[in-house]
């Protein structure tokens, strides 16, 4: 099958998709994107975390094929791209905190902590800890992230308020 879909901005089409294929199989196999990580694959871990159509999913719980005409951003999607490359701030904030150690769960873990952001710009620990409740990591204890988290909030904040 022939799959059509808006991926980090630009318009993608993929071929011979097969019927069971993952999105994450489709992203990373597929399209080149390894950002999002395929730990799981049974929606568990959040280290496949994806935008789909704004919202965030577990892309190994999303057949490729259900993505058509709709739009996906992963993690290498925030950031700016080309010449003038930047990193997201909420990627920014996860290597100022050293937040990531290992990586295998930051991608999902960021994709997540900026969906939380976006709705809610100050957000208390627990409601951190809420939001990430459906990433795991084995390497840092969190606290870091929750470091990560803040530090990119109050960033926002600061920016608003200018």
């Amino acid at each position: 099958m022939r799959v059509s879909f808006t991926v980090n901005g630009a318009e993608e089409t993929v071929d011979d998709v097969w019927e069971g294929e993952s999105l994450l199989y489709m992203l990373r196999e597929r399209m080149g994107l390894p950002g999002s990580k395929n730990a799981c694959e049974q929606g568990e871990c959040g280290s496949c975390t994806v935008y789909l159509d704004g919202v965030p999913a577990c892309s190994c719980l999303v057949a490729a094929g259900q993505v058509e005409g709709r739009e996906v951003v992963t993690v290498e999607g925030l950031g700016s791209t080309g010449a003038d490359a930047k990193l997201d701030p909420v990627q920014e904030a996860f290597v100022e905190a050293g937040a990531v150690q290992c990586g295998f769960c930051t991608p999902g873990l960021i994709v997540q902590s900026h969906d939380l952001i976006a709705r809610n710009p100050d957000p208390t620990d627990a409601e951190i800890r809420e939001a990430l409740a459906g990433n795991l990591c084995r390497c840092t204890g969190y606290e870091k992230i929750l470091d990560a988290v803040r530090l990119a909030a109050s960033r926002k904040a600061a920016a608003a308020a200018q």
